[in-house]
Parts: C-alpha cells; structure tokens; sequence
C-alpha cells in the first residue's frame, strides 16, 4: 500500500502529492526543512528540531502558520497512517507559490506550502553504525547561511557524489584548510587523550540537534568536549572520528582519503556515545 503524505492540511496517497510549478521552494530553493528520527514509532529530540525550524524561518523572514502542538500531531498521524516503526520524517516549509515566476517576496496573502512524508529505514542496527564509514574530503562550496537549514543542497549532492564515485560513503567538508562539517552531519574527532573536539558553532556549520545532544551526554558522562576549529591533518591523526546527524544518530568514521583512523577499527568511545544516546533518547 502506497505511503501517505501530508500537503497542506491534506493526507494523500504519495502518488497524488502535488505542489504547484510556482513554489518558490521549487524555483528558488526559497524553503527550510527538517528531518526527525522515530524509532519504536517515537519521534526523537522532536522539540530540538521545532526550535531550530523556528530559529530557521526566521532567519529567512519565512512564517510558519502551523503551532508545534499542530505539527507533533501531523507527525503522529503519519506514524500511525504509515505504520513506522523505525525512520524518519521529512517536514518542508516554502514561502508558497505566487501567480509567476518573481524574485522579490510574495504578498502576506501567499500561503506557505508545508509537506510532510516518511522514510522507512533502518536507523538502530545500521550496518554503518558497526561497521564505520569511509569518507573524503573535498572543498566546502556552499553558500554562507549553512547555520540555516535551507532545502539549498545541491553542494551536499555533489559532495556525497564524489565520495561515491571514489568508493567512499560520504563527504567532509573543508573551508580555508578546517574542517566544517559532514556533507549532511556535524563531525567529531577525538584525540589521543580522548577530548571530544567538535567545529563550535557559527554560520559556517549547521547547528545539528543531535550534535548538542552528544555534546550534553559526553558532559554528563564526565568526558572533555572541546570546541574549535581543527585541520584535516589533525582528523586524519586522530584517535577516533565519527559523524552525527538525526537519521545516522552516530556513525564512525574509520577511513579520510584512504587513510585509516584506529588502523580501521571503530573505536570505543564512538560506541559508548551512541550507545548512551540512543539509551537516553528512548527513555524520554
């Protein structure tokens, strides 16, 4: 039976899920997006992602005519209409379709188009969560808003594409000889001394729920995070590295431009983070 999609105020069958030609998230990428992870049909750090959507669209000027108690039963409708137990649930917020094609706003009177689907998708026992990734680097050539999570990703396509057609899993992203981020994740090195050192946050990385959430977890646990900025000769020395991100959680990184990272084990500590998260985040 086909997935139902939620289109403005509608639940369809994703075969009839339709926006007009005229969005502007359509024509100009003019839209804000967030990705929510279930697992045991629960929706994880659901209130993280309505606060960092809000702090989106305002960045843009972009309302959001929906409240967040609208929006959870949105989101446990599409649980409870597609039967998910385990993925994820993509949300999107346009600035909604003029009359033509026009680079300035439309008027107040243009309504946002706000779509809403699911993924069914292993996000517990994925096989990379085990097994670590191998990821490469290539240059950071998005715009300079990444702390906005606009639907403008055709830089991440890229990055993820050349990392495939390399035999790697995915990207990480440099900037001015630093490391920013994943091509769809924040990203984490530990060091010798087993410091968590994460990139701090700024309009050059995305403000990842997830990776507050690590952040929090690892203070509790008594473990030193370290905010700043480091090399992709540093990443490629460290002890450990992995990303994080709602949909891969936590994922170890044991490979940066065919280079291993704990002789191409998956480290300890990136075991334990996800392990504890993962515990916390179904107990709320």
């Amino acid at each position: 039976m086909s997935d139902i999609v939620y289109v403005d105020s509608h639940f369809v069958p994703r075969e009839q899920a339709k926006i007009s030609v005229f969005d502007r998230g359509f024509l100009f990428a003019d839209a804000v997006y967030e990705v929510t992870a279930v697992i045991d049909s629960q929706l994880i750090d659901f209130s993280g992602h309505f606060q960092r959507l809000q702090r989106s669209c305002k960045e843009l000027g972009l309302s959001i005519p929906i409240t967040k108690d609208q929006l959870i039963h949105i989101h446990h409708q599409l649980i409870e209409k597609n039967n998910l137990h385990e993925g994820l649930i993509y949300l999107q917020i346009t600035r909604g379709a003029d009359s033509s094609r026009f680079f300035d706003f439309p008027p107040s009177s243009v309504s946002s188009t706000i779509v809403a689907f699911v993924q069914h998708s292993t996000v517990v026992n994925h096989p990379n969560a085990k097994e670590g990734i191998s990821v490469i680097s290539v240059e950071d050539i998005r715009w300079q808003r990444c702390d906005i999570k606009t639907v403008a990703l055709l830089a991440a396509c890229l990055a993820k594409h050349q990392a495939h057609q390399q035999g790697a899993d995915d990207a990480i992203l440099i900037k001015e000889g630093y490391i920013t981020e994943g091509s769809s994740s924040n990203f984490f090195i530990v060091n010798h001394d087993n410091e968590i050192i994460t990139r701090p946050l700024s309009q050059d990385i995305l403000p990842g729920i997830t990776r507050q959430a690590i952040i929090q977890l690892a203070q509790e646990e008594g473990l030193k995070i370290i905010e700043r900025r480091f090399t992709l000769d540093e990443a490629k020395k460290a002890k450990e590295a992995f990303i994080s991100s709602a949909t891969t959680l936590i994922w170890p990184v044991i490979s940066i431009d065919n280079q291993d990272i704990n002789q191409g084990v998956v480290g300890q500590l990136s075991q334990r983070l996800r392990e504890i998260y993962l515990d916390k985040a179904l107990k709320k």
